[in-house]
C-alpha cells in the first residue's frame, strides 16, 4: 500500500513541525500550562492564519475540505510538541458535530467563526456516572413552548472553561441509558443558568465541570434530529479517538527520540548507558511498539477515509494498541532517565502523563477491546 503524502499534506506537516520547533519549546509550554486559561490566544490566532483551523471543514464555509489523513499529520506534530491549544475540542469535537449535523443555518453561523479563530467550542457529553458510555445521560431537556429547558451536569469537559459555545447532550426521551432519545443542543457558554468550575488535569490542560440549572435553549438550537443525536455523537467521538491516537504516536516518537539521545550522553562505568545490551533491547521494544501503533494508525485512517465497513472496528483496535504501547513507552522512558524521569522539571514526565491522559479520554484500552470484540466476534 502506498503511504506517500501529497505535496499539500507534506507542506502542512512541515509547517506544523516548524511552528513547534520555533515557538513551542518545553519552557514555553510550561508557561502556557501555568497561565490562567492554559492556552496562548496569540498562538490560536496563528493557527487560524495558517489555515489549520479550517482543515476538516467544507470549502463552502472557507474550509480546506481535508480528510482523516490531514488531521492525522497535524495531530501527530501536535503530540511531539505537547500542544495545549484546543484544536481537538473546538475543531474535531465542536466543529465536527456541526459539520456532520446537516444543519445549514447553524453551520453558516458558526463554522466560519471557528475557522477565523473567533469562536472556541466544547462538547459537553460526559457525566459522573457514565464513565465511557455516552448513552448514559441523566441531563434532561424538556420542551417549554418554542424552547427546551436543560437541567443536569457534565464533567471533564475539554476546553469547557474557555469555550464560547457548547454542544450539550441531553435526554429528551427514553430511559437513562437508551441510545434513542438523546438530543444535542448548541448554546452560549455564558447562558443564564450555566455554572462552570475549571480545574487542571495532570497533563496541564484546563477542563471544566458544567452545571445546567433551568437553562432555556431555543428549539432552533437543536443540532440534528430530535431524539436522534446518538449517531452523530458516536461518529464524532470515533473521529476524536482517531485524532487522539495520532497525537499519541507523535508523543511516543518524541519520547523514544529523547530517551535514545539521553542514553548516548548518560555515562555509567565510564561508558554511555546506551552501549549496554540490555538497555538496547528495551529501546528496540519501545521503537517497535511505536511503529506497530503507527501501522495500525495508518490502517484505521485509510478505513475511515475510504468509509469502509470495518472502520469503527479499526479505530477500536488502534485505541487498544495506543493504550498498550503508551504504557510501555511512557514507563520505559521514565525508568531509563533514572530518578529525574519522575520530576516535573523534565519534559519526559509530561509526555508520559499526556499518554496516560490520551488513554483515559473517550475510552481506555479495556473499553475499546470490549467494543472491538463485540463488533468482530458477536453472533
Amino acid at each position: 500500500m502506498n503511504f506517500e503524502f501529497s505535496e499539500e499534506q507534506t507542506m502542512l506537516r512541515d509547517s506544523v513541525a516548524r511552528f513547534i520547533q520555533d515557538n513551542y519549546d518545553f519552557d514555553t509550554r510550561r508557561t502556557i500550562a501555568e497561565s490562567a486559561n492554559a492556552i496562548n490566544s496569540n498562538y490560536w490566532q496563528t493557527f487560524a492564519e495558517l489555515g489549520w483551523l479550517s482543515l476538516p471543514f467544507d470549502e463552502a464555509y472557507g474550509g480546506f475540505s481535508g480528510n482523516a489523513v490531514d488531521t492525522m499529520l497535524l495531530m501527530e506534530e501536535f503530540g511531539k510538541g505537547l500542544v495545549l491549544e484546543p484544536f481537538l475540542a473546538t475543531v474535531i469535537l465542536f466543529g465536527g458535530m456541526l459539520q456532520k449535523s446537516g444543519d445549514a443555518a447553524l453551520q453558516e453561523q458558526w463554522i466560519p467563526k471557528i475557522i477565523d479563530g473567533s469562536c472556541q467550542g466544547a462538547l459537553a457529553a460526559t457525566e459522573r456516572q457514565s464513565r465511557y458510555e455516552f448513552t448514559d445521560i441523566a441531563t434532561t431537556a424538556k420542551p417549554d413552548g418554542d424552547s427546551y429547558v436543560l437541567n443536569g451536569e457534565k464533567v471533564v469537559v475539554l476546553n469547557g472553561f474557555n469555550a464560547d459555545q457548547l454542544i450539550v447532550s441531553a435526554r429528551t426521551a427514553g430511559e437513562q441509558s437508551d441510545s434513542r432519545g438523546i438530543s444535542l443542543f448548541l448554546l452560549a457558554a455564558d447562558s443564564a443558568g450555566v455554572e462552570r468550575l475549571g480545574y487542571r488535569m495532570m497533563d496541564g490542560q484546563l477542563v471544566a465541570n458544567l452545571v445546567f440549572k433551568n437553562v432555556s435553549v431555543p428549539a432552533s438550537q437543536l443540532l440534528g434530529e430530535l431524539h436522534g443525536g446518538y449517531g452523530l455523537l458516536k461518529s464524532t467521538l470515533l473521529d476524536a479517538k482517531l485524532a487522539l491516537s495520532a497525537e499519541a504516536v507523535g508523543v511516543m516518537e518524541a519520547l523514544n527520540a529523547k530517551t535514545l539521545e539521553y542514553t548516548k550522553t548518560r555515562k555509567q562505568f565510564g561508558v554511555p548507558i546506551g552501549s549496554f545490551q540490555a538497555l538496547q533491547h528495551r529501546m528496540v521494544d519501545t521503537f517497535m511498539a511505536c511503529e506497530q501503533t503507527r501501522s495500525l494508525l495508518y490502517r484505521a485512517v485509510c478505513a475511515v477515509t475510504d468509509q469502509k465497513e470495518e472502520a469503527e472496528a479499526e479505530v477500536h483496535a488502534l485505541a487498544v494498541m495506543v493504550a498498550r504501547a503508551g504504557k510501555l513507552i511512557g514507563s520505559e522512558a521514565t525508568q531509563l532517565h533514572g530518578g529525574m524521569g519522575l520530576t516535573d522539571e523534565l519534559d519526559v514526565t509530561h509526555y508520559a502523563k499526556r499518554l496516560m491522559m490520551i488513554n483515559a479520554t473517550f475510552g481506555n484500552g479495556d473499553y475499546h477491546q470490549a467494543k472491538f470484540n463485540a463488533l468482530r466476534y458477536s453472533a
